[in-house]
């Protein structure tokens, strides 16, 4: 006997609620303010270090740490919402999100500071897994295609406005306290998303088993804590310093795995399932495809923030324009993409990537020759192809790797996926900015050179992404035609299961 597809939910049991799309704008403005805090502090390091009377590495930790703390909370965040509520989970972190940018912008001194940027960051990364989860229980079929639309776009329109939206508060409120309202302004729409967020989200149901696997969940964060720590201290010399946690991290990821499996055997609750994994049709090359694009994706706003600002001596408002029509092409083609990734499938991806390459390459040459005042305006068309690349990539991956996910899993299933996001991000962003500053160095401070190497090895591993992109097509062709692994629109026998009852994923017999 088989089991019904491997899908994020059974259809049968699946009735539209009316207010799903009000539904998902609450949960997407939400996940748009966490990620945006990501990037938009970049710009305000130099307002804060004023500020608060502070040290280059003090203050390094403003961004850092929030990188960390968000990375730490996405996989346990994501069990907890399956097993005790999506809407309640998303509400605590929500309001716990508020609470902590207020505590941001009032901040007295540097250690203050960076304490409640951690717990910011935790509460961030509580929430992040939620939004995937919600979409996958909310969604079903083309509609959840169109819903990761809006999702990835709100992921790469956050990261690339980041810049921009933090140079025009700065530009408002002026040195030397313009930094606290990156943090303020998330307080009135906070507040607001939290009162819509309890009317407008189903209160659904909890997971039927709420045992909740503290000893993975410790294993994982310390693994994660170990591989993250000294990417995110690469500029003052994290990765020399702390090197011997690589090893140690690696250690504690394969006890997590073999803890993991150890818990389905004895048919306990894993933190993790690894059947998503070895089992889950598309759920390995996406999540692989997706910590490999952010490698070479996260860095390049931290390389371009320098290069306009110190190497051009624009202003942080003009080095956040002269990236827009990345953005813009971004949030256009992301909407679309959802649309068409039931039809395309990853032939949507290998096509993004392919523009992201080339968007970024003639990024890279262009500001190697172009004229200082005019080097913004000129990349903007190269920009605005890797901008409409990206879009093609990011919601497509999500909806292909979550897309046989069974919903009880979708939480911890999503935040495994935006974890390794933020390991690629964390390990992109010390790649790219060590190869910018030691170009620096290392070529008479041109800053033009420096630039130049650092997209170079964006290109490289955009390139590297793409190939993982065509060798799962190549596999999705062989499920098309009925060979190797089956169609991810017919019931798959193998693997992961859902019963048609309960959701409830199961090894799958064939008498």
């Amino acid at each position: 006997m088989t089991s019904a597809p491997a899908r994020g939910g059974t259809e049968q049991d699946y009735s539209p609620d009316p207010r799903r799309w009000r539904a998902l704008s609450v949960t997407l403005a939400a996940g748009f303010m966490t990620l945006l805090d990501v990037s938009i502090v970049s710009v305000a390091l130099p307002s804060i270090q004023q500020g608060l009377d502070t040290d280059p590495a003090g203050v390094q930790w403003v961004v850092s740490g929030y990188a960390l703390t968000f990375g730490l909370a996405l996989v346990p965040a994501g069990r907890l919402g399956d097993a005790y509520g999506r809407r309640r989970m998303f509400l605590i972190a929500l309001t716990a999100f508020v609470v902590f940018s207020a505590l941001c912008g009032a901040a007295p001194t540097i250690e203050l500071l960076v304490i409640a940027r951690l717990l910011q960051g935790l509460a961030a990364g509580a929430l992040a897994p939620q939004n995937s989860g919600l979409i996958q229980s909310l969604f079903r079929g083309a509609e959840r295609g169109r819903a990761f639309g809006f999702f990835g776009a709100t992921v790469g329109i956050s990261t690339a406005a980041g810049p921009i939206v933090g140079g025009l508060l700065l530009a408002a409120f002026g040195e030397p306290d313009g930094w606290r309202w990156i943090f303020y302004v998330n307080v009135p729409i906070g507040v607001l998303a939290v009162v819509l967020a309890a009317r407008l989200l189903p209160k659904g149901r909890p997971g039927d088993r709420a045992d909740i696997d503290w000893v993975g969940a410790g294993l994982l964060g310390g693994a994660v804590l170990a591989l993250l720590l000294p990417l995110v201290q690469a500029e003052s010399g994290g990765v020399g310093r702390l090197w011997w946690l690589f090893p140690v991290g690696a250690a504690l990821a394969a006890a997590f795995i073999w803890w993991e499996r150890r818990e389905v055997r004895r048919e306990a609750e894993p933190l993790f399932d690894i059947r998503l994994v070895t089992e889950t049709s598309g759920y390995a090359p996406g999540a692989l495809l997706g910590l490999v694009y952010f490698t070479g994706f996260a860095g390049v706003w931290i390389v371009f923030a320098q290069f306009f600002q110190a190497g051009l001596g624009y202003t942080p408002l003009q080095s956040g324009l002269s990236v827009t029509a990345f953005a813009v092409g971004s949030a256009g083609s992301s909407v679309v993409a959802g649309r068409l990734v039931e039809r395309v499938g990853r032939r949507l991806t290998v096509f993004g990537l392919s523009l992201v390459a080339v968007g970024i390459a003639g990024t890279a040459a262009i500001l190697f020759v172009a004229p200082g005042d005019l080097a913004g305006f000129l990349a903007a068309p190269a920009l605005l192809v890797g901008g409409i690349g990206g879009g093609f990539v990011i919601s497509p991956n999500i909806t292909m790797t979550l897309r046989n996910v069974p919903v009880r899993m979708a939480g911890s299933g999503g935040g495994a996926l935006q974890t390794g996001q933020r390991v690629g991000a964390a390990i992109g962003t010390a790649t790219v900015a060590g190869v910018f500053y030691g170009v620096l160095g290392g070529s008479g401070g041109s800053y033009r050179a420096a630039i130049a190497g650092a997209l170079g090895v964006s290109v490289l591993t955009t390139l590297i992404a793409l190939g993982v992109g065509v060798w799962d097509r190549r596999n999705e062709k062989l499920r098309t035609a009925g060979v190797g692994a089956p169609d991810p629109d017919a019931p798959d026998t193998r693997g992961v299961g859902v019963s048609a009852d309960d959701d409830t994923p199961h090894h799958v017999s064939h008498d």
